[in-house]
């Protein structure tokens, strides 16, 4: 029987910017597989957010198995978790959660009062969100921030949120909002 890989997830830091290139590729061959969008990230961009202590990486040694990353948006009432993608070699092994568990608590340690929302056409990523306490809303729920939605404009499905002023796209936005009861997890054990 082959020992249980040891994946280590953590906050993101400077020295894992020499990861960032393999993300982004990761990131892109991901979106093609499913066909789906993607807002397009730069080498930059997910590097400050190392540098921030605002992405979560996680790695088998030295080599690249997962990453997402937060932002915050409106004033920080808002914040996003965003970029969530495992290396094809680590699917199947619960790494996906084990990150958007992280980024989640990330985002409420370092905003604990600002609604945490998600757009995704991802089953999984729903699944996951659900079970954070997330809900499904429209995008009139969602930050009215412009620099946010600036960044669709790098998804191959960004006509369709243009044509339809915002209240449509591919992905479905979910939103945890941390003054909303939220239900007992323990009740549905």
């Amino acid at each position: 029987m082959e020992q249980e890989k040891q994946i280590d997830v953590m906050i993101a830091e400077a020295s894992h910017e020499v990861y960032v290139d393999t993300i982004l590729e990761t990131i892109e061959a991901a979106a093609k597989v499913r066909g789906t969008g993607i807002a397009k990230r730069t080498h930059e961009y997910v590097a400050q957010k190392m540098k921030e202590g605002k992405a979560v990486i996680a790695l088998d040694g030295d080599k690249f198995a997962g990453f997402s990353y937060i932002e915050s948006w409106g004033n920080k009432q808002y914040v996003t978790t965003s970029g969530l993608i495992v290396h094809p070699d680590y699917r199947g092994l619960g790494i996906a959660k084990r990150i958007k568990e992280m980024t989640f608590k990330l985002a409420r340690m370092r905003w604990p009062h600002a609604k945490i929302f998600s757009l995704t056409s991802g089953a999984a990523v729903m699944k996951m969100n659900t079970e954070l306490g997330y809900v499904p809303v429209t995008f009139a729920d969602l930050t009215d921030d412009e620099a946010f939605w600036r960044g669709c404009q790098g998804c191959v499905n960004h006509d369709i949120l243009e044509r339809t002023n915002r209240r449509y796209c591919i992905c479905t936005g979910m939103l945890f909002d941390p003054e909303a009861p939220h239900p007992d997890k323990s009740e549905n054990k």
